[in-house]
C-alpha cells in the first residue's frame, strides 16, 4: 500500500500557514503545525496542531524524527530543510523556494556565512520584507510538489 503524503510546518515564523491549509484540503492532505506555543488551527480533522517544549530545535527535531519520503516540510530554517532533504522528503521556504540535495549545501554555507559575520559585529541586512508575490510564488511550489509526490506513487486523501 502506497504511503500517504503528510506536511510538516514550522510553525512559529510561518507566514504562510493559511495558503498550506488551502493547498492541503483541496488534495486532502493531513498537516501537522508543530510549534513550541499555542497557535490557532481551522476545524478541521485533517489540521493537527502539535505543541513541543520550548527550547534550541526542539520543533525541528520533532518534524525530523518523523518525516519520511513522500512528506513535505514548510520552513524557513535551513538546517533543519537539510535535515529533511537528507532523508529523502521536500522542503520548501515560505518564499516558494524548494530546498533539494542540489542546492542545500550552499544554502547552509550562506547561512552560516551571514550568521558568522552578524556575530562578528557585521551588520548584515536580515530578510526582505515578505510579498504578495511570495506568498503567490510558495503556492504554485507547493501544489507543484503535491503533484510530483501524487505521480510517484504517494497518496493525497
Amino acid at each position: 500500500m502506497a504511503k500517504p503524503i503528510l506536511i510538516y510546518i514550522d510553525a512559529d515564523a510561518c507566514p504562510v500557514k493559511d495558503e498550506t491549509y488551502r493547498v492541503a484540503a483541496r488534495h486532502r492532505i493531513k498537516v501537522f503545525l508543530v510549534s513550541n506555543s499555542h497557535i490557532a488551527i481551522p476545524r478541521d480533522a485533517e489540521v493537527e496542531r502539535v505543541i513541543v517544549p520550548a527550547g534550541l530545535d526542539v520543533a525541528d527535531d520533532w518534524i525530523a524524527e518523523r518525516v519520511e519520503e513522500g512528506d513535505l516540510v514548510i520552513t524557513a530554517d535551513v538546517p533543519l530543510a537539510a535535515r529533511v532533504v537528507a532523508k529523502g522528503a521536500e522542503a520548501i521556504g515560505p518564499t516558494g523556494k524548494p530546498f533539494t540535495a542540489s542546492s542545500i549545501g550552499l544554502q547552509l554555507a550562506t547561512r552560516n556565512l551571514m550568521q558568522d559575520l552578524r556575530e562578528a559585529g557585521e551588520v548584515t541586512r536580515g530578510p526582505r520584507p515578505f510579498s504578495a508575490r511570495d506568498r503567490s510564488e510558495f503556492l504554485q511550489a507547493l501544489d507543484r510538489a503535491v503533484n510530483r509526490l501524487k505521480r510517484k506513487g504517494f497518496l493525497a486523501g
